[in-house]
């Protein structure tokens, strides 16, 4: 399908509510929060899986697409980032990978339970309790900015180049 014929197709999600413009104090420590989340010591592709995995889960189309390409721009493999909704079934990622992807799905699903010891087990396995804790953090914060996105879609998302 060419460009052209794509764009004539395209249909854009409109802004639904501007958040961040509408309450730009609150917007601004969600920010700040977000900044403080990104300086940890665990590695950036990591994050960007667990912030991608967490943003599919969530319904989050701005955060899904904002996330996979920063994965990829990180250097992230096209392949895993396909796999991601089915990462249990597939032998792409590593241990360590899926301790995170398994505490970032249970923390994303409390509707489902609280997390489970063993969940949070295998993520301490595999992690120091820094690092425990600046996951648990990123997990967080993405699960905040994907409940923005998914009830106030504030944001528009860019079309295909």
């Amino acid at each position: 399908m060419s460009t052209e014929n794509r764009t004539a197709e395209t249909v854009v999600p409109p802004v639904r509510l501007a958040v961040g413009e509408l309450a730009p104090h609150i917007n601004k420590a969600m920010g700040t929060l977000d900044a403080a989340s990104r300086k940890t010591t665990l590695e950036s592709s990591l994050l960007e899986l667990v912030r991608a995995r967490a943003s599919q889960l969530n319904g989050c189309a701005y955060c899904v697409d904002t996330h996979s390409r920063d994965a990829r721009e990180a250097g992230e493999h096209e392949r895993r980032l396909y796999a991601l909704p089915v990462w249990r079934e597939t032998p792409f990622f590593t241990a360590r990978e899926r301790a995170a992807l398994a505490l970032t799905e249970a923390g994303t699903r409390l509707s489902d339970g609280p997390v489970s010891d063993e969940v949070f087990d295998a993520a301490a396995a595999q992690f120091n309790e820094k690092e425990l804790a600046e996951l648990i953090w990123t997990i967080t914060v993405i699960n905040a900015w994907n409940r923005l996105g998914a009830i106030a879609r504030p944001w528009p998302l860019a079309e295909l180049d």
